[in-house]
């Protein structure tokens, strides 16, 4: 009997059956019952058998000995039945671990705060390196988008009948591209997340839900409207290039539209229009969308890692300078933190440290950096 066929030949059993149910699992041991009892009731027996099946059992055996350090020449052992025996052991031992894996473990490995999260529809988390490159795949086994450095791009592949959802979560200090399945191109800001569909469904809106900062080039279909949803307000379009900031620590939720037409409206129905060069506010205290001329570079120049402050209060740089550098800044210069000041930085050229020092000689403070912490005084 090869090593541990019970308990594969019950597996391939329940697979080529289609159905479970105790009979088959009678002969087993408790312990084996009771292991696949739980893998049936979590729809990860295929998963398992594949596991086994790809065992290399020769290989597994050699690393257990070399682990019991067993000093061969001294020592007279039945390696006959030990073989049996591990091999069983190995392979609960990998049947146990699965299971556990697949039902949260996995939940318990810490992900770094800095690192950009991609939240697939089953709640697996993937780490996307800002340098990386690597495919995502759904349970079937269909690539529906690669990721390359900085950028992830969604393919619109098989019509589907269901919208499937992923989210990505970018962190402080870091920013991130997205194209979607329609072709619209998503920058997004540090400290910002967006839930989008994996593929968009004819006859259907497309809807995003938005929570931070973005920039939306979107792809024109007049047949699908393109709705991005925030907290309080939702920005309607058919294909157009807009920015919008909501992050839940702001105050206003603001969005500048540098091409195209937008409709904005909030909880209560209320609506505003935006033509190119125009800013709308919404807040929560405020009965109306407010709608303002601006300079849309101020808005949308963080895409290519300029910051500009222009009448911006300290309290509020302090905010964005966190989000751009993730870093975290304790201020104990309460005199100067409705200080307004006009500066541009480039992130990708000038440092925390750089921008700190030219505020510093402005307002004379002093700060230290003691790793992500500074500390102004």
């Amino acid at each position: 009997m090869t090593p541990n066929s019970k308990l594969i030949n019950v597996l391939k059993e329940i697979r080529s059956e289609g159905n479970f149910d105790a009979s088959k699992i009678a002969s087993l041991s408790r312990e084996d019952q009771e292991l696949i009892q739980n893998l049936q009731d979590n729809g990860l027996l295929e998963e398992a058998l594949l596991y086994v099946e790809s065992m290399d059992v020769d290989e597994n055996w050699e690393e257990l000995k070399e682990k019991l350090n067993i000093n061969k020449k001294t020592v007279v052992i039945n390696w006959r039945s030990i073989f049996q025996y591990a091999a069983i052991f190995l392979c609960v031992c990998g049947l146990v671990y699965l299971f556990q894996y697949k039902n949260g473990k996995q939940n318990e490995i810490k992900i770094p705060s800095d690192a950009i999260q991609l939240v697939l529809e089953n709640g697996d988390i993937q780490v996307l390196s800002p340098n990386g490159e690597q495919q995502i795949i759904k349970k079937d086994g269909e690539v529906v988008a690669s990721q390359k450095d900085n950028e992830i791009n969604y393919k619109s592949g098989n019509s589907i009948n269901r919208l499937v959802y992923n989210e990505i979560k970018i962190p402080y200090g870091k920013t991130f591209k997205i194209t979607l399945s329609d072709g619209t191109i998503v920058n997004m800001n540090a400290g910002s997340s967006l839930q989008y569909p994996v593929q968009f469904i004819k006859g259907h809106k497309r809807e995003v839900v938005l929570d931070g900062e973005a920039f939306f080039d979107v792809a024109k279909d007049k047949a699908h409207p393109f709705i991005v949803k925030t907290r309080g307000i939702d920005v309607k379009v058919l294909g157009t290039k807009f920015n919008v900031s909501s992050y839940k620590e702001d105050i206003d939720i603001n969005t500048v539209l540098v091409e195209g037409l937008v409709s904005l409206s909030d909880k209560t129905n209320k609506k505003a229009m935006l033509v190119p060069g125009e800013k709308g506010s919404w807040n929560s205290n405020n009965p109306e969308i407010a709608v303002n001329k601006v300079d849309t570079r101020f808005y949308t120049e963080w895409i290519n890692g300029e910051i500009v402050f222009r009448k911006t209060a300290f309290r509020d740089i302090i905010i964005k300078l966190e989000r751009t550098y993730g870093v975290t800044i304790e201020n104990s210069r309460k005199d100067i933190l409705d200080k307004k000041f006009n500066a541009s930085f480039n992130k990708n050229i000038e440092s925390i440290e750089k921008v700190l020092e030219t505020m510093s000689k402005i307002q004379g403070f002093t700060y230290k950096k003691e790793g992500k912490l500074i500390k102004i005084y």
